[in-house]
């Protein structure tokens, strides 16, 4: 099954029509859990980025020989395999923030994203359509936390990528764990709005 779109409109649909966080409403653990910083954000939607697309292509290269009935196990060891080589890396050369997400690279294994971007999209198409697939996924996973970042941090830290911006801390709410699902829903409230709006317009 070959995709109708163009790269563009692949990497544009993972930021913006299937957004994993905002649409798609997966892998909620670390948008909720880490997502309380701009940095952390961008750091862990990075490592995210890296996981998907060189999954994606793996899972595209080889898809003609991998069995059906052992397809989901392939799917996690690949993503095992290159969630181990971005966790070395960053634990050599980036030891701090490592610091702070180390269980959250781990549990990138377990992101319902991926897997299911390797389910529905890269055993099906070629590696080219899967690499900008996987790039619009990564993106739209990243753009999701560093938004939820921006919001947490300036309004519950009032700071910004760690510079004071404000000079107080307006709602020590927005840090709490729980304040992950007031802000996703917030922002998703938000994306439908727009959806609704374009569609008018559209329309219109």
């Amino acid at each position: 099954m070959a995709t109708d779109k163009t790269n563009l409109q692949l990497v544009v649909n993972g930021i913006l029509n299937e957004n994993p966080i905002f649409r798609l409403v997966l892998s909620m653990c670390p948008a909720v859990g880490i997502s309380t910083t701009v940095m952390n954000g961008f750091m862990l939607g990075i490592a995210v980025l890296f996981v998907q697309v060189c999954s994606s292509c793996t899972i595209a290269l080889f898809k003609n020989v991998i069995h059906p009935r052992i397809r989901i196990p392939t799917y996690t060891l690949t993503i095992a395999t290159w969630v181990t080589v971005i966790d070395m890396v960053l634990a050599a050369y980036l030891p701090e923030a490592y610091a702070k997400m180390g269980i959250f690279i781990k549990l990138i294994v377990a992101f319902a994203i991926i897997t299911m971007r390797l389910e529905m999209f890269a055993s099906k198409e070629s590696v080219n359509a899967s690499f900008w697939d996987g790039i619009g996924m990564g993106l739209g996973f990243m753009f999701g936390m560093m938004a939820l970042g921006f919001v947490r941090e300036l309004l519950g830290m009032g700071t910004l990528l760690g510079y004071d911006v404000l000079g107080f801390k307006p709602l020590l709410f927005f840090v709490l764990p729980f304040a992950g699902f007031f802000c996703v829903g917030l922002m998703m409230a938000f994306f439908n709005y727009i959806e609704i709006v374009y569609k008018r317009a559209k329309r219109a």
